[in-house]
């Protein structure tokens, strides 16, 4: 981390998000225990239906901050959705008020595969699920190395 960066740093229950154009997968995790799970996954294209289950979830959850997947390429550079889930974050942090961060998201779709073979679910069986654990993956990432995050 470079001299003088202080990491952004929360307390309490996070909610995580993989944004998608079809789906948004969610991932649910507590700073205590600094460990992510798989929560559930919106399968609506509907903006008024993806934020109305998310506030419902808020609500239900207090989470302390809000923490986004940011895709890009293996170079680091900009992806065709990058400016998608940054419109996204933006969003959450507007309508709901609480801090909102960015976690490159890079490779959290093969983890999230991989952990999914690991239960015993392959092929066809992840699709309902790959969102919502690709959302765990973001989340970890931000729990391993909170100075990763930056404010949406």
């Amino acid at each position: 981390m470079p001299e003088g960066v202080v990491p952004v740093t929360f307390s309490g229950t996070l909610l995580a998000f993989d944004f998608g154009t079809r789906r948004i997968g969610i991932a649910l995790g507590n700073t205590i225990s600094a460990t992510a799970r798989p929560l559930t996954t919106i399968n609506d294209e509907k903006n008024e239906v993806r934020f109305s289950t998310i506030g419902a979830l808020i609500k239900e959850w207090q989470p302390a901050a809000l923490i986004v997947g940011l895709p890009c390429n293996d170079d680091g550079t900009p992806h065709e959705m990058t400016a998608h889930c940054r419109r996204f974050a933006n969003r959450l942090k507007g309508r709901f008020n609480l801090p909102t961060l960015l976690v490159d998201e890079r490779y959290t779709s093969a983890a999230a595969s991989s952990a999914l073979d690991d239960e015993g679910i392959h092929g066809r069986k992840q699709k309902s699920l790959i969102d919502q654990y690709a959302a765990q993956q973001i989340l970890q990432a931000y729990f391993d190395e909170p100075s990763a995050g930056i404010h949406a």
